[in-house]
């Protein structure tokens, strides 16, 4: 079953999946089904027996949700093998005081594949593989590659998989190494074109049902570069950005990156759109009260507001950022709403306003469907609302201003890799910082949303400092603001 496995395989696939070196490198284009292939590894790995020669494995990777569809692949690779092994399980553990979710699946050999949480003491007492995906986009790779070689004492192999994140990234640095003969590692590169030429597209189509012909391949191919736009050459074809490129530094980040600011997410399923109002409402009344309430009323300083706003696909993300006396703009809450209904969006932005003892302005994103929030929120607080329709010319005159004051360390931004890798996305196009790319990997389904929400608290908290409003092309509405201070309206 074993070899009848790999001749499904594509040619780039088998060559890394038959390569048996202690240390492989691939250096990938997105989407092309390297994650994919390794979970195979691990099964075949997995459903060995100790006299054969099986490990355990253990996958590392920036993104829950990628670590937990690794965890579904090798699940999926072991019913195609019909190897004994149990459904993924999700497992919560303490992790310095906090609980964190892995995810497991056990073989009748004994052996395990773990999906892991991205930190080195995650290895700690391990034995096995060690597969470090995305590598690039992992916050100290040098640090996980340090204690993943460790596991080559007893036996253990290492095989770090990675698209490119800058060419001053220490995964580029490790292929130059590689490549330069400092590294005795087996390096890989499969590139977009590359994977097509050896039948990735044809593939697609017979798992589709569809027929394949040389006009539909390249139909396709352009829409995928099309997709990544200016990041088509570090994303599909394994050519790293220059360094400088990208407009916010990975050391300045790192620099303002604060892990005092409490980041909440909520998700709500498909069906909840279709719950009872009675019951949505009293769901997220619930979660306001028991997560948001105490840390907003903690601080009394002027607060800002900024949100960029998604309804399905992305998220919508919301940045409160106080004042404090000596001038500083710190962020200290960031909420995350993932195919949350229009309904409870604005019970949300309604509960937040009026529980701030001491409401400074809000900027909301009003493109497409994030008019009617921002309207709405315009209405009820008239005069403490910025309706933001976001051009170039907006990014123009607002990106600089957010950067310099990120290097003067008058703000901040949370200490998350999630909402970090919404900054990396911002990039130079003609000479404008905007966002050129998605974030959060190809399940996140991120757009940089962090890095807007945070631009437009920002904003919202300079147009106040203005004391008056100059309209622009950009149709940001609001009048003079006067600090809010109405503490009743919080009181129980």
């Amino acid at each position: 079953m074993e070899q009848d496995s790999l001749d499904i395989l594509l040619p780039y696939q088998k060559a890394w999946i038959e390569d048996t070196a202690a240390v492989k490198v691939w250096e990938k284009s997105r989407r092309i089904g390297a994650s994919y292939v390794e979970a195979l590894a691990a099964v075949l790995e997995a459903a060995k027996s100790k006299e054969a020669g099986g490990q355990s494995s253990y996958y590392l990777s920036y993104s829950k949700e990628m670590t937990q569809q690794f965890a579904k692949d090798a699940a999926f690779w072991a019913k195609h093998i019909h190897a004994a092994a149990s459904e993924v399980e999700e497992i919560a553990i303490k992790d310095e005081d906090k609980d964190i979710t892995v995810y497991r699946v056990r073989f009748a050999s004994g052996y395990e594949i773990w999906g892991l949480p991205s930190t080195a003491r995650s290895l700690r007492s391990k034995q096995g593989r060690v597969i470090l995906d995305e590598a690039a986009f992992v916050d100290d790779m040098s640090g996980l590659l340090k204690a993943a070689l460790a596991l080559q004492m007893w036996g253990g192999c290492v095989r770090i998989l990675s698209t490119h994140n800058g060419d001053d990234n220490p995964f580029n640095t490790l292929i130059k190494e590689i490549r330069e003969g400092k590294k005795k590692y087996s390096l890989y590169r499969t590139s977009f074109d590359e994977a097509l030429e050896q039948g990735l597209y044809k593939r697609i189509c017979l798992v589709k049902g569809e027929a394949w012909s040389p006009e539909k391949q390249e139909k396709w191919r352009q829409e995928i570069i099309g997709d990544y736009g200016d990041m088509a050459d570090e994303e599909l074809f394994c050519i790293p950005i220059r360094a400088g490129t990208r407009y916010f530094p990975a050391a300045l980040l790192e620099a303002v990156a604060d892990n005092g600011v409490t980041v909440l997410r909520k998700t709500c399923e498909d069906s909840f759109t279709f719950e009872k109002e009675e019951k949505r409402v009293k769901e997220f009344e619930k979660w306001l009260k028991h997560e948001v309430r105490d840390v907003l009323l903690a601080h009394t300083n002027p607060v800002y507001i900024g949100e960029d706003f998604a309804r399905s696909g992305d998220l919508t993300s919301i940045f409160f950022d106080e004042e404090m006396p000596d001038g500083r703009l710190l962020t200290f809450l960031v909420i995350e709403l993932r195919n949350v209904p229009f309904a409870q969006q604005w019970q949300v932005i309604r509960y937040c306003m009026n529980t701030l003892p001491n409401l400074g302005s809000a900027a909301f994103d009003s493109r497409g469907n994030g008019q009617m929030i921002a309207e709405l929120a315009a209405q009820e607080w008239p005069g403490y609302v910025y309706q933001v329709m976001i051009t170039t010319k907006w990014y123009s005159e607002n990106f600089p201003a957010l950067k310099g004051s990120m290097e003067d360390a008058a703000t901040n931004i949370p200490d998350d890799p999630f909402i970090r890798d919404d900054f990396r996305v911002v990039g130079l196009k003609a000479g404008v910082p905007c966002v050129l790319e998605r974030s959060g990997g190809s399940r996140e389904h991120r757009h940089g949303d962090g890095a807007i929400a945070k631009l437009m608290a920002f904003y919202a908290a300079k147009e106040d400092d203005a004391k008056s409003y100059q309209p622009m092309t950009y149709e940001a509405v609001a009048t003079e603001n006067r600090y809010r201070r109405n503490k009743d309206i919080w009181d129980d």
